[in-house]
């Protein structure tokens, strides 16, 4: 299964999500009013949005997430090395490492990971 798009504003809401659920929408808009400044009416919209495409679940006012953080995060990489480098992760990696020095120990971590 795809994992559904989550826009910029909505990945802001789904940390808030994330860090708090299961949490109640009456919860969740106190929570985006003090760290996002949106209405009540935006929450509830984002519920809804997020709800129809599967991104979480609000079922009699408790609101769960259906997508990880991690999920998330994978899908937003997977569509960058595709729109930007054309799915090559080598291109991608050379470029991130021209742009950012990395120290020793990051090099480590990159090819412990690799490895794996």
């Amino acid at each position: 299964m795809e994992t559904p798009k989550i826009f910029e504003s909505e990945y802001r809401f789904c940390l808030i999500l994330w860090e708090h659920e299961p949490v109640t929408t009456t919860e969740l808009v106190k929570l985006c009013q003090a760290q996002l400044g949106w209405k009540r009416t935006t929450t509830y919209t984002v519920i809804k949005r997020l709800g129809e495409r599967g991104v979480l679940k609000n079922q009699d006012g408790l609101v769960t997430a259906l997508i990880s953080r991690e999920q998330a995060q994978v899908s937003e990489l997977d569509e960058l090395m595709e729109k930007k480098f054309q799915g090559s992760l080598p291109a991608f990696l050379a470029a991130f490492a021209r742009r950012q020095a990395l120290s020793e120990k990051e090099v480590e971590e990159i090819r412990r990971i690799i490895e794996k």
